[in-house]
């Protein structure tokens, strides 16, 4: 069984992630760290040194190759890997196991405001522009996380209250 979290930056995926795969004994893969690994850099170095169309390239290859390998587990993708190269439609075809963790933004601002410095993203931004750029960021890649089999509506939920969630919709 592959299990495939997304939605935006800062959403828990990777959290959730976790939990969800010790919960069903399944191996978790983050994209972004699995794409760190194999490029031996972190996400702000790739972005700053190689750019953000070389990252794209390299997260495509990367998740087709998870994608192909048909190996169950949990996966977390990064927060704009569903509208990029065709991303959304290859996870569809891999699993009917899709959830969108779905947060409104003034969450999503009070989830990112202290992790800024990490986020290249929005590393650039005063604090006062970030609802605005991620209220744009979800209305461009809307359209691709509500392709998700599934929408979870997650914002003040716990973890453990997601994953509880996802596992009553399992396929």
């Amino acid at each position: 069984m592959l299990i495939v979290l997304l939605g935006y930056m800062g959403s828990g995926k990777s959290t959730v992630g976790r939990v969800l795969a010790e919960r069903l004994n399944l191996p978790f893969t983050d994209l972004d760290e699995y794409i760190e690994s194999a490029i031996g850099a972190s996400i702000p170095e790739i972005f700053r040194e190689k750019g953000e169309l070389f990252f794209r390239k390299k997260e495509h290859e990367l998740l087709v190759s998870l994608l192909d390998s048909g190996k169950p587990g949990v996966l977390s993708l990064g927060g704009g890997t569903p509208a990029y190269a065709g991303n959304m439609d290859r996870v569809l075809k891999a699993t009917p196991n899709s959830f969108y963790l779905q947060h409104s933004i003034p969450s999503l601002v009070d989830r990112l405001i202290s992790e800024k410095a990490q986020r290249p993203l929005i590393a650039h931004l005063p604090d006062s522009e970030l609802p605005e750029f991620i209220g744009k960021h979800l209305f461009d890649r809307g359209p691709y996380y509500l392709q998700a089999a599934h929408t979870l509506a997650s914002s003040g939920k716990t973890p453990e209250e997601l994953v509880a969630e996802i596992e009553g919709k399992l396929v």
